[in-house]
């Protein structure tokens, strides 16, 4: 159960950083859950933030101390 789970937020990740207007529910529905909800904690629980705030990151999901790459 463990490896699917981050099998779905692996994906989940991806849908985010890859398409810029995909909305949180449509990433959950995409990824197997019907309650956006449960995705969002979830997706919190496994990455460490919300997919909103994952998304708003890009491709750089972990901020350097001084604030860049």
């Amino acid at each position: 159960m463990t490896y699917l789970t981050r099998w779905r937020m692996t994906l989940a990740a991806d849908l985010l950083t890859d398409r810029e207007t995909a909305t949180v529910a449509q990433v959950a529905r995409a990824v197997g859950y019907t309650d956006a909800f449960a995705f969002s904690a979830a997706f919190k629980r496994t990455r460490g933030v919300s997919p909103s705030v994952w998304a708003a990151r890009g491709l750089d999901p972990v901020p350097t101390a001084a604030g860049r790459p």
